[in-house]
């Protein structure tokens, strides 16, 4: 399991924390500056706190919520209940009732050394610490976790208890490889909430905060959570940015085109060049359709399609529409035919080109897998190369997103959608921030409640929280054909008459997959990239399933890299071993490949110059607002 790491015992390289002498400590950050103010704001906290627990519980169907079944949510995939996951693990321990002794022994001889060196510190003696966050772990950045002797306590005792947590873990012997997972995504989340950061009591800032400012800092906090309980169905939405900072086709998604085709599930957009010249074969962005497209057109500084652009790229781009009931019932075979083969069409038909080069990314590259194949089943040929980002076509290792979906969650879903035809864009969003709550769960309780702060504009954070909705064919389709049975990469998988071979897929390929991808992990990218009978070149990315597609270039601050190898290998690991690394953006190199794929240079193109237009960039369907 990766996680906080094992217990290892320091070396001499470890470093030493030094306590600051007594009667040095600067406690003038913790003395109450006015109590009358400091009581008020309290009581008018509480009182706010009444009317969140009261809204609450209206949400969850009043008061008989506390004894009753809470009322149907809006569809959500569900975790199977951690307890069991950890009844599991504690069947298996008790069994052995020494090795359970022993590694109790363990853990209380760790928090005897713990509160030695409290001990040591507060006596001003330098010490080792008997267990240290992680590099880039954000959570203990600040200078007081390090020296005050108190802090110190709670930081070192949780990292102690999560690390002999995992290690017990490893070291459990009899779980099936589901059980295990499920077991350490449950230790995960309870680490992550159980975090001393979480809590005013054992929390620096959040404790210097309140006494700076009387507790105002509680009264904002608890006023920004009602907010939000009152903007949220009956899960939770932790505002993670000023949504108030951003609006479409104001400062985010304002790369000039046109909409130049549209039909019942998509608008396309055909972007202005900005070159004289632009490369003859045109280029076909599909994004997925649990999200809006312009994740791939933030700001000028970091929009991929406005790079492409620049480079003498004919681009065009599906924006999905948000689909409400009416919708219901269209099918992953409509998003194949009224989807990416509706806008290849109206693309060639705009440039009169036979063919174009067409992007597929995140489950936009999983229909773009079972559409190649498709094609490839009739002998149809549509596009002269594929470009994968982050995207599966072997679910075998598909992350934790596998421990959502088992046949009774599906079948529940499945119910739940019945009843409105679609799936809330809300419902996933909520699953992928489970995914990292170290991330995007607990830094924002942290800032938006206990610290009264409002969230930092971030563009990236707006596009995450601007969902959109799943029809419900569509989505069952999917979650059960790709997730559950994995029928695509095992060869069964029908698709409007035809059964799907990906090896049939011959043209050239350019597949991205991301090293800290945490929705499409790279090894099951990877995976699905060897079953194409064509020729792949396959480059792995630094960060993570965003940021490691979203990393323009830029010479004066280059955060990744990205990783090559032309050698077709079995495994990952053998890949990596013969890749070569290179700092910056992998844009150039990708658009490199694409020239190469895209003939020779045309006069540009004006968008909707045969298809005629129909309205501006971004477009309508990408301003429909979900839950």
């Amino acid at each position: 399991m990766q996680g906080a790491g094992k217990l290892v015992a320091p070396s001499k390289g470890t470093s030493m924390q030094k306590a600051l002498p007594p009667g040095n400590l600067d406690l003038s950050a913790y003395q109450v500056k006015d109590p009358v103010e400091l009581g008020q704001n309290i009581l008018r906290a509480m009182e706010m706190g009444a009317k969140v627990w009261s809204e609450m519980l209206e949400k969850q169907g009043g008061v008989a919520a506390l004894t009753k079944q809470p009322a149907a949510s809006s569809g959500s995939l569900e975790l199977p209940e951690p307890s069991k996951a950890f009844a599991t693990l504690w069947q298996s321990w008790s069994s052995d009732p020494s090795r359970l002794s022993e590694a109790q022994g363990t853990l209380l001889a760790g928090y005897l050394q713990v509160w030695q060196n409290t001990l040591h510190k507060i006596a001003g003696v330098e010490s080792h610490p008997v267990a240290e966050p992680e590099a880039g772990d954000n959570r203990f950045r600040d200078p007081e976790w390090n020296s005050n002797a108190y802090f110190d306590f709670w930081k070192q005792s949780y990292l102690l208890t999560v690390r002999w947590a995992e290690q017990l873990l490893d070291d459990t012997s009899g779980l099936d490889d589901r059980s295990r997972h499920q077991a350490e995504f449950a230790l995960k989340q309870v680490a992550a909430a159980f975090s001393p950061t979480n809590f005013p009591a054992t929390n620096p800032e959040v404790i210097r905060e309140t006494f700076a400012t009387n507790a105002a800092n509680v009264v904002a906090g608890m006023k920004q959570l009602l907010d939000d309980v009152r903007r949220s169905d009956d899960q939770l939405k932790i505002s993670q940015t000023d949504t108030s900072a951003f609006e479409v086709g104001k400062n985010i998604a304002v790369t000039p085109g046109k909409v130049v085709f549209q039909n019942d599930l998509l608008q396309l957009i055909q972007y202005t060049p900005t070159t004289d010249k632009v490369r003859a074969v045109p280029f076909l962005i599909v994004p997925p359709w649990i999200n809006k497209f312009y994740i791939l057109d933030l700001t000028p500084q970091k929009s991929f399609i406005k790079y492409m652009v620049d480079q003498g790229f004919s681009v065009f781009v599906v924006s999905w529409v948000n689909p409400d009931e009416r919708l219901k019932n269209k099918t992953f075979e409509d998003y194949m035919k009224e989807g990416i083969l509706a806008a290849a069409d109206a693309v060639k038909r705009e440039t009169g080109e036979k063919k174009c080069n067409v992007l597929g990314y995140c489950v936009g590259g999983t229909l773009l897998y079972a559409t190649l194949a498709w094609l490839a089943a009739r002998r149809e040929d549509v596009f002269q190369s594929a470009t994968f980002l982050t995207a599966q076509a072997d679910f075998t290792k598909a992350g934790d997103l596998k421990l959502f979906i088992d046949d009774e969650q599906l079948k529940s879903l499945e119910s739940r959608m019945e009843k409105t035809g679609y799936l809330e864009g809300s419902a996933m969003a909520g699953v992928f921030n489970m995914l990292r709550p170290k991330d995007l769960i607990w830094p924002y309780i942290i800032n938006n409640y206990m610290l009264g702060k409002k969230p930092f504009p971030f563009d990236l954070l707006y596009w995450n929280q601007d969902s959109t909705r799943m029809p419900a064919a569509n989505h069952n389709f999917y979650l059960r054909e790709f997730y559950l049975e994995n029928r695509m990469a095992k060869g069964d998988l029908l698709l409007s008459g035809e059964k799907l071979d990906l090896k049939k897929i011959k043209l050239p390929v350019y597949h991205l997959a991301a090293k800290e991808d945490h929705i499409a992990p790279v090894r099951s990218v990877y995976t699905g990239a060897l079953m194409l009978g064509g020729p792949v070149e396959f480059v792995m990315s630094g960060s993570g399933h965003i940021a490691g597609v979203v990393n323009p270039p830029d010479p004066k601050k280059i955060k990744y890299q990205y990783w090559t190898n032309s050698d077709r290998v079995d495994n990952l690991d053998e890949w990596m071993e013969g890749a070569k690394e290179t700092p910056g953006s992998w844009w150039p190199h990708f658009s490199a490949w694409l020239a190469k794929q895209s003939k020779g240079m045309i006069e540009a193109r004006t968008p909707g110059k045969k298809l005629g237009t129909i309205e501006d960039a971004p477009g309508s369907y990408v301003k429909a607002k979900g839950k």
